[in-house]
Protein backbone atom coordinates (compact mmCIF):
# COMPACT_ATOMS: atom_id res chain seq x y z
CA UNK A 1 0.00 0.00 0.00
CA UNK A 2 1.43 3.11 -0.89
CA UNK A 3 2.14 5.95 2.08
CA UNK A 4 0.08 9.13 1.60
CA UNK A 5 2.31 12.42 -0.24
CA UNK A 6 3.30 15.59 1.53
CA UNK A 7 4.31 18.32 -0.17
CA UNK A 8 5.41 21.99 1.87
CA UNK A 9 6.88 25.06 0.91
CA UNK A 10 7.66 28.63 2.20
CA UNK A 11 6.45 31.72 0.63
CA UNK A 12 6.79 34.91 2.10
CA UNK A 13 7.71 34.47 5.38
CA UNK A 14 10.53 33.79 7.89
CA UNK A 15 10.61 29.50 7.54
CA UNK A 16 10.17 29.49 11.21
CA UNK A 17 6.74 27.33 10.91
CA UNK A 18 8.96 24.91 9.17
CA UNK A 19 11.54 25.04 11.07
CA UNK A 20 9.00 24.27 14.28
CA UNK A 21 7.56 21.30 11.87
CA UNK A 22 11.32 19.62 12.42
CA UNK A 23 10.82 20.09 16.13
CA UNK A 24 9.05 17.71 16.74
CA UNK A 25 12.03 16.05 16.79
CA UNK A 26 12.34 11.84 17.09
CA UNK A 27 9.39 11.51 15.28
CA UNK A 28 10.12 12.71 11.95
CA UNK A 29 10.94 9.42 11.99
CA UNK A 30 7.71 7.68 12.78
CA UNK A 31 6.27 10.70 10.16
CA UNK A 32 8.41 8.96 7.32
CA UNK A 33 6.94 5.74 8.57
CA UNK A 34 3.52 7.28 7.12
CA UNK A 35 4.30 9.05 4.66
CA UNK A 36 6.28 10.16 1.29
CA UNK A 37 8.20 13.87 1.11
CA UNK A 38 7.28 15.39 -1.99
CA UNK A 39 8.48 19.04 -3.21
CA UNK A 40 9.49 20.15 -0.13
CA UNK A 41 12.54 21.33 1.79
CA UNK A 42 13.06 18.86 3.64
CA UNK A 43 14.12 16.46 0.88
CA UNK A 44 14.76 19.19 -1.98
CA UNK A 45 12.49 17.81 -4.88
CA UNK A 46 11.98 21.04 -6.62
CA UNK A 47 8.91 20.36 -9.02
CA UNK A 48 5.76 18.04 -8.65
CA UNK A 49 6.24 14.82 -10.68
CA UNK A 50 2.77 13.20 -8.95
CA UNK A 51 0.11 14.01 -6.96
CA UNK A 52 0.52 15.25 -3.26
CA UNK A 53 -2.47 14.57 -0.42
CA UNK A 54 -1.74 16.97 1.26
CA UNK A 55 0.09 20.59 1.14
CA UNK A 56 1.51 22.61 3.81
CA UNK A 57 2.01 26.20 3.17
CA UNK A 58 4.07 28.52 5.25
CA UNK A 59 4.07 32.78 4.40
CA UNK A 60 1.80 35.09 2.36
CA UNK A 61 1.65 35.92 -1.07
CA UNK A 62 4.23 38.94 -1.56
CA UNK A 63 5.24 38.62 -5.09
CA UNK A 64 4.19 37.00 -8.33
CA UNK A 65 6.26 34.16 -7.53
CA UNK A 66 4.57 32.82 -4.46
CA UNK A 67 0.86 33.39 -6.58
CA UNK A 68 2.27 30.84 -9.11
CA UNK A 69 4.01 28.55 -6.35
CA UNK A 70 0.69 28.52 -4.57
CA UNK A 71 -1.38 28.15 -7.11
CA UNK A 72 0.67 25.04 -8.46
CA UNK A 73 0.49 23.95 -5.09
CA UNK A 74 -3.21 24.14 -4.81
CA UNK A 75 -3.42 22.27 -8.20
CA UNK A 76 -1.13 19.43 -7.17
CA UNK A 77 -2.40 18.97 -3.36
CA UNK A 78 -5.65 17.22 -2.63
CA UNK A 79 -5.75 19.29 0.91
CA UNK A 80 -3.66 22.55 1.80
CA UNK A 81 -3.04 24.24 5.12
CA UNK A 82 -2.15 26.64 5.80
CA UNK A 83 0.48 26.88 8.37
CA UNK A 84 1.49 29.93 10.62
CA UNK A 85 0.45 33.36 11.21
CA UNK A 86 1.96 34.58 7.35
CA UNK A 87 -0.19 31.98 5.29
CA UNK A 88 -3.33 33.13 7.33
CA UNK A 89 -3.17 36.65 7.43
CA UNK A 90 -0.20 37.87 6.10
CA UNK A 91 2.38 38.02 9.10
CA UNK A 92 4.99 40.09 9.82
CA UNK A 93 5.64 40.98 5.65
CA UNK A 94 1.88 42.15 5.57
CA UNK A 95 3.10 45.26 7.78
CA UNK A 96 4.03 46.87 4.54
CA UNK A 97 0.44 46.56 3.26
CA UNK A 98 -0.50 50.32 4.22
CA UNK A 99 2.78 51.49 2.60
CA UNK A 100 2.89 52.05 -1.48
CA UNK A 101 5.15 49.66 -3.04
CA UNK A 102 6.94 52.52 -4.76
CA UNK A 103 7.64 53.77 -1.43
CA UNK A 104 8.84 50.61 -0.01
CA UNK A 105 11.06 49.92 -2.80
CA UNK A 106 13.15 53.49 -2.62
CA UNK A 107 13.26 52.52 0.93
CA UNK A 108 14.90 49.06 0.23
CA UNK A 109 16.83 50.17 -2.62
CA UNK A 110 17.65 53.93 -2.62
CA UNK A 111 16.74 55.96 0.92
CA UNK A 112 17.01 53.17 3.49
CA UNK A 113 19.87 53.70 6.37
CA UNK A 114 21.68 50.37 4.95
CA UNK A 115 21.64 50.69 1.35
CA UNK A 116 25.58 52.83 1.60
CA UNK A 117 27.11 50.75 -1.92
CA UNK A 118 24.38 51.54 -4.01
CA UNK A 119 25.56 54.97 -4.80
CA UNK A 120 24.47 55.04 -7.97
CA UNK A 121 20.86 54.56 -7.20
CA UNK A 122 19.95 51.67 -9.89
CA UNK A 123 16.88 49.69 -8.56
CA UNK A 124 16.81 45.72 -9.32
CA UNK A 125 15.55 44.87 -13.01
CA UNK A 126 15.81 41.79 -14.27
CA UNK A 127 12.84 39.63 -15.81
CA UNK A 128 13.39 37.05 -14.18
CA UNK A 129 12.80 38.63 -10.47
CA UNK A 130 9.02 38.28 -9.42
CA UNK A 131 6.63 41.58 -9.59
CA UNK A 132 5.96 42.42 -5.99
CA UNK A 133 2.37 42.78 -5.24
CA UNK A 134 0.41 45.65 -4.36
CA UNK A 135 0.31 44.24 -0.60
CA UNK A 136 0.64 40.60 0.86
CA UNK A 137 -2.25 38.42 0.40
CA UNK A 138 -2.88 35.74 2.94
CA UNK A 139 -3.14 32.30 0.89
CA UNK A 140 -7.15 32.21 1.22
CA UNK A 141 -7.52 35.43 -0.11
CA UNK A 142 -6.05 33.40 -3.34
CA UNK A 143 -6.19 29.99 -3.93
CA UNK A 144 -9.07 27.44 -1.21
CA UNK A 145 -7.39 26.81 2.02
CA UNK A 146 -8.83 23.70 3.80
CA UNK A 147 -7.44 23.77 7.29
CA UNK A 148 -5.47 26.55 9.16
CA UNK A 149 -3.04 25.87 11.92
CA UNK A 150 -2.14 29.40 13.67
CA UNK A 151 0.77 30.77 15.62
CA UNK A 152 3.87 32.54 14.57
CA UNK A 153 4.93 29.32 13.90
CA UNK A 154 2.56 26.97 15.18
CA UNK A 155 3.58 24.85 17.79
CA UNK A 156 5.63 21.50 16.68
CA UNK A 157 2.74 19.14 18.57
CA UNK A 158 0.09 21.36 16.90
CA UNK A 159 1.73 20.13 13.33
CA UNK A 160 2.45 16.67 14.36
CA UNK A 161 -0.92 15.97 15.59
CA UNK A 162 -2.70 17.84 12.59
CA UNK A 163 -0.72 16.03 10.30
CA UNK A 164 -0.86 12.77 11.72
CA UNK A 165 -4.71 13.25 12.01
CA UNK A 166 -5.07 13.80 7.99
CA UNK A 167 -2.67 11.14 6.94
CA UNK A 168 -4.49 8.54 8.95
CA UNK A 169 -7.97 10.04 9.04
CA UNK A 170 -8.49 10.48 12.56
CA UNK A 171 -10.32 12.96 13.93
CA UNK A 172 -8.45 16.24 14.74
CA UNK A 173 -7.24 16.44 18.13
CA UNK A 174 -5.90 20.14 19.12
CA UNK A 175 -6.20 20.87 22.69
CA UNK A 176 -6.35 24.29 24.02
CA UNK A 177 -2.95 24.15 25.01
CA UNK A 178 -1.48 23.76 21.62
CA UNK A 179 -3.71 26.89 20.12
CA UNK A 180 -3.11 28.96 23.14
CA UNK A 181 -0.57 32.12 22.39
CA UNK A 182 -0.23 33.36 26.09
Amino acid sequence: MSKPIVATTSLAGCFGCHMSFLDIDERILELIDLVEFHKSPINDIKEFTKQCDIGLIEGGCANSENIEVLRDFREHCDILVSLGECAIMGGLPSLRNGIPVKECIHEAYLDGPTVGSNTQKVLPNDDELPMILDRVYPCHEVVKIDYYLPGCAPRADLIWNAVVALVTGDEMELPYELVKFD
